[in-house]
């Protein structure tokens, strides 16, 4: 075993303890949280060794590194999710690799998304990002929309070709009335989300949590939580 391995490894291993013992917490199964890899700014050899460990839910942020990352191990078994602010221009090659995109929040983007779909002949999930810190109306600062948009925009992922309505997602807000309360932000999302299944019963997941808060995220109701560093290690600086 390599020395990067057996890091990746060892740190692997801890987060699933982790994740274990905030089930037990909650009284949840293991097998009720999925764990997402968030690959961003690392190397396809380290979403080589994640794979070979194990991990089948890897995560990127920026088009541009991720699809020649994704490109460069399109050979493993992989689902890979964006989890990024997706601009339109980006759109089409997203829907190259993404199987769900986590950061869907407006009826523009969900129209491009259908349409690079169709066109590659790809169905891709999408989460809705919800931002809590958001106005109504508005955008969140770490992008997402305002939970009053959610209905509507739910109705236009699930009607759209090539699309499928799979949930939320959040980050846990730097402001407003949650802010430092990364467990009260998560289970409004899970309130949330009941509001959403009542409608679209299929879109039961729930994305929330990272390395930082995932014991919190799993005690709300999440089912994936994005952990990166505590993977990883701590990232370098991007250019």
């Amino acid at each position: 075993m390599t020395d990067r391995k057996a890091e990746i490894a060892g740190n692997l291993a801890k987060v699933e303890e982790r994740i274990a013992s905030a089930c037990s917490a909650a009284g949840r199964k293991r097998e009720e949280v999925t764990l997402i890899v968030v690959t961003k700014t690392y190397p396809a050899s380290d979403v080589r060794i994640l794979a070979d460990l194990g991990v089948r839910h890897v995560a990127e942020n920026r088009d541009q590194d991720a699809a020649p990352k994704a490109a460069d191990c399109r050979d493993l078994p992989l689902t890979w999710h964006f989890v990024g602010q997706l601009q339109t221009n980006k759109v089409r090659s997203v829907v190259g690799y993404a199987d769900v995109v986590q950061s869907v929040d407006r009826p523009k983007l969900v129209s491009a998304l259908s349409a690079a779909a169709v066109r590659a002949e790809r169905e891709v999930g999408c989460l809705l990002q919800v931002a809590l810190d958001a106005e109504e109306g508005g955008r969140g600062d770490r992008g997402g929309l305002a939970p009053g948009g959610i209905e509507e925009l739910a109705g236009l992922v699930a009607e759209a070709p090539g699309l499928r309505l799979d949930g939320l997602m959040t980050v846990a807000p730097l402001t407003g009335p949650y802010a430092g309360r990364q467990q009260a932000a998560f289970q409004r999302l899970v309130e949330f989300s009941t509001l959403l299944r009542a409608a679209h019963p299929a879109a039961n997941m729930v994305s929330a949590g990272m390395s930082a808060d995932l014991e919190q995220a799993v005690a709300a109701g999440a089912t994936h939580v994005r952990v990166g560093s505590a993977v990883l290690g701590v990232r370098p600086q991007l250019r």
